[in-house]
């Protein structure tokens, strides 16, 4: 049960985490905003909900789960109680910054859960987790028309009888058997901080995750500004565009578990790609919607994607490498509301920020594809050192350029003292020319030769081997080297 329960937990939690934004337009009849802070206060819950999902994701493995979601839902109390009698819009960024824990708790789910899942299910299983996202369409949608009948402070004060009572739910029914991981947090950081492959990722998520948390948070005022709609109507509208990012996550994960996600993620910055572009160029209100669901959908199916990716690649770090991804992804929320408005102010337009968005999409989706090559080639370079047999590589002019391991068990020479060099090194007088005439002849006609032939080791040593060597060809046909494996006959 732990799957439907973490993921309650961070739906409640990012509900309290986004709170502010869709009620600012009511906050703002009671309270002095001045227009410059209001992209401010929206973001700066987006701080704390970044940075924290590093520590929260260290502790879900070092304490468990139930501990950290209990804990993160008492200290949700104090700047839900203080946000529901604020007098200032310090008061605001004060309280704000504080319901960055609820968006933290991110971490504590995708690092616990897939301790309850074979591998193969982890991206799919980390998907459905993520449908807790949809606690900022919840918001979206029922702050608004909440406040409209009982007030904005008495709307925010709702949740903290929801926070009481998820404590409680959690007391009883977290996992209190859950397999804790204790390694030392630096430790930890350590080992992933150096490894390009964390960084490529975040990036990644940056853009996935911080385009929907940006969208979330900055989409209820864009529309009321730039379109005109009532404040229930931004809510609903925007909450829309959260279900849609939120409930295809899932189906990320699935793809992800299922194909190479590194496929699946150019196919995901390409329609970020295109979806900024339509609204980099000052749409309609109705290709406005089509680009905002576009990148809805493409994000989505993003931030599965990519937590599949991170226990592929730090299986033993799990727990702090999915808090700096998911940080970063976070942080992918703050930026991007704050550049819009600086550009609008420039510019008088926010043409040149979503563009920006495609732009850095279109750079993820190149590096998902050297990623992607990169596998292969490591891949190919892993298969190629464990062979069984030994394995000799030459250019067209019959120059040994790469040999395997095995190589060096069976003959003794070194990759730099054979690399550049003929394989007659190896001759140990014991063939005549004409059995070489022959070989050649019979790789020239037919592109492979293979049969029994007496070599000579490092040490002096003779041996026989059973030798194959095959030539491989260009898409033109022209030979670009020839590979030779061997296995010695006792």
């Amino acid at each position: 049960m732990q799957l439907p329960l973490q993921t309650v937990n961070m739906l409640v939690g990012f509900i309290c985490w986004v709170i502010i934004s869709p009620l600012i337009p009511f906050i703002s009849e009671d309270v002095n905003i001045p227009a410059e802070q209001v992209a401010i206060i929206t973001a700066v819950p987006v701080i704390l909900g970044s940075v924290l999902r590093i520590p929260l994701g260290y502790y879900a493995n070092v304490i468990g789960a139930r501990k950290v979601f209990i804990a993160s839902f008492i200290l949700l109390l104090f700047p839900i109680y203080y946000i529901s009698n604020t007098s200032s819009h310090i008061d605001l960024l004060i309280g704000g910054f504080f319901l960055g824990i609820g968006g933290a708790m991110f971490s504590v789910g995708v690092t616990s859960l897939p301790k309850y899942y074979p591998k193969e299910k982890h991206g799919l299983i980390n998907g459905i987790y993520g449908v807790g996202n949809i606690g900022t369409a919840i918001a979206s949608f029922s702050a608004p028309v909440l406040a409209v009948q009982i007030g904005w402070q008495n709307t925010i004060r709702l949740l903290l009888v929801v926070l009481i009572v998820f404590i409680v739910i959690n007391i009883f029914f977290g996992d209190r058997q859950e397999k804790l991981v204790k390694q030392p947090l630096f430790g930890q950081i350590k080992g992933i901080i150096n490894n390009e492959k964390l960084w490529v990722i975040s990036l990644w998520y940056f853009i996935t995750f911080g385009s929907f948390v940006a969208f979330t948070v900055f989409l209820p005022n864009f529309l009321i500004t730039n379109y005109g709609i009532d404040n229930v109507d931004a809510g609903i509208r925007t909450a829309g565009f959260i279900a849609l990012a939120t409930f295809i996550r899932p189906l990320g994960g699935f793809i992800g578990d299922k194909f190479d996600p590194l496929i699946a993620l150019i196919f995901t910055f390409l329609g970020i790609t295109i979806g900024g572009i339509i609204l980099a160029f000052s749409p309609t209100f109705m290709l406005f919607s089509i680009g905002c669901l576009l990148v809805a959908a493409t994000a989505g199916i993003g931030n599965g994607l990519v937590f599949k990716l991170v226990p592929q690649y730090f299986n033993k770090q799990a727990g702090i490498a999915n808090g700096f991804v998911s940080m970063m992804g976070g942080l992918g929320g703050f930026f991007p509301p704050l550049i819009l408005t600086l550009i609008h102010a420039i510019t008088g337009q926010y043409a040149i920020g979503f563009m920006l968005l495609s732009q850095v999409a279109l750079a993820s989706l190149i590096l998902a594809g050297w990623m992607f090559y990169q596998n292969k080639v490591s891949i190919a370079a892993k298969v190629f050192n464990s062979m069984g047999q030994g394995v000799l590589v030459t250019d067209e002019h019959g120059k040994i350029t790469d040999i395997n391991p095995r190589f060096t068990e069976i003959t003794g020479y070194e990759a730099d003292e054979v690399r550049g060099k003929n394989p007659s090194i190896l001759q140990s007088g014991e063939q005549d020319p004409a059995y070489y005439s022959n070989m050649w002849d019979m790789l020239k006609r037919e592109g492979i030769w293979q049969g029994e032939i007496t070599n000579r080791k490092k040490n002096g040593e003779l041996y026989r081997q059973w030798l194959n060597i095959k030539e491989v060809r260009s898409s033109e046909g022209e030979i670009e080297r020839y590979v030779g494996t061997f296995s010695e006959i006792d």
